[in-house]
């Protein structure tokens, strides 16, 4: 691990201030995902800031029902908060099935949002990586890809994000609060993780010397009905193949609202857009659902070891909407 200099910011000003004079810095909060890759090499900061001490790390109720979740928040306080557990129960359950209990005790959420891939070739020196190394070529392409993206991949990177939280972030249409030298901005869930392109290791919409402030989780009483699934290798600590989150709410046996995304399929949290308009009044049913996962997954392309994925997504979208629905 290479040298780099440490300093406690004071306020988010000084934040800003040291994350905008060293370019190669980075922002310490639980460092769950940071030091593991200063260990293996692949960050290699100059500078770190810890905000551990910024008052970031409190959820507060907005006066319209929403909630706002600070950016220092550990994962285990999301988790257990009673608002989110009872009026966005997907996002308690997403956290929970993210990581053991002593990385939710750390990990905190701007961490959570800012994770890198656990894709094994980004891991591993010797392999070629466009996203460790621009320009490098991708040995994941036409390596062991069981666990890669079957949506919105590029030539040039076919990883998956690894966030469980995210997900469910992206269906409840949350914003990421930031601020940096040329003051706040909001920025819509969807729009904050990229699409690998050309340039997969450009990864979000941070610009130089932003940080992240906290999540903006609109009102959305349907979401009391809610629901996170995670299809994994093994029941224990492990990422995932396919997951779902979903909302729904049914009238008279219509589908009335729908939010839904997906995860362990692409670069991004993967916002349903497409399941969502097909089911858009459409008959709460299981037919109805499969045609939704259809058109959605109708753009995903499989590899040589994850084409299975394309049937386990589609399938586990029919299995948490009928759950929803009741059937």
């Amino acid at each position: 691990m290479k040298s780099f200099a440490y300093t406690r910011a004071a306020d988010l000003e000084s934040a800003v201030q040291l994350l905008s004079k060293t370019p190669n810095a980075k922002l310490l909060g639980g460092g769950t995902n940071l030091v593991d890759l200063m260990r293996e090499n692949i960050e290699q900061p100059d500078a770190l800031v810890d905000v551990t001490g910024l008052p970031l790390d409190r959820i507060e109720e907005r006066p319209d029902g929403g909630l706002v979740i600070g950016a220092t928040v550990r994962n285990t306080a999301v988790a257990s908060h009673p608002v989110v557990r009872d009026r966005y129960p997907l996002l308690a359950q997403a956290v929970v099935f993210g990581a053991s209990g002593q990385i939710r005790n750390m990990a905190t959420v701007a961490g959570n949002l800012m994770q890198r891939t656990r894709c094994l070739y980004f891991y591993d020196h010797a392999a070629r990586c466009n996203k460790r190394v621009p320009g490098a070529g991708c040995d994941a392409i036409g390596g062991f890809n069981r666990m890669h993206a079957i949506l919105g991949a590029s030539d040039s990177c076919i990883a998956t994000h690894p966030s469980d939280m995210c997900v469910a972030l992206a269906a409840l249409d949350a914003k990421v609060n930031v601020v940096g030298p040329s003051g706040e901005r909001a920025i819509a869930f969807g729009d904050f993780h990229s699409l690998p392109g050309d340039t997969p290791h450009i990864e979000t919409d941070l610009q130089p010397g932003e940080l992240i402030t906290g999540v903006e989780i609109p009102p959305l009483s349907f979401a009391r009905r809610s629901l996170y699934r995670k299809v994994r290798d093994r029941a224990s600590y492990a990422f995932a193949l396919v997951s779902v989150a979903a909302a729904l709410e049914v009238d008279d046996g219509k589908v009335r609202n729908i939010r839904l995304a997906l995860g362990g399929v692409a670069h991004k949290p993967w916002r349903a857009t497409e399941a969502e308009r097909v089911l858009a009044g459409a008959n709460a049913g299981a037919e109805s659902f499969r045609q939704a996962a259809e058109a959605e997954l109708a753009p995903a392309r499989g590899l040589a070891h994850n084409e299975f994925k394309i049937e386990l997504a589609k399938r586990t979208i029919v299995g948490v909407l009928s759950e929803l629905a009741g059937g």
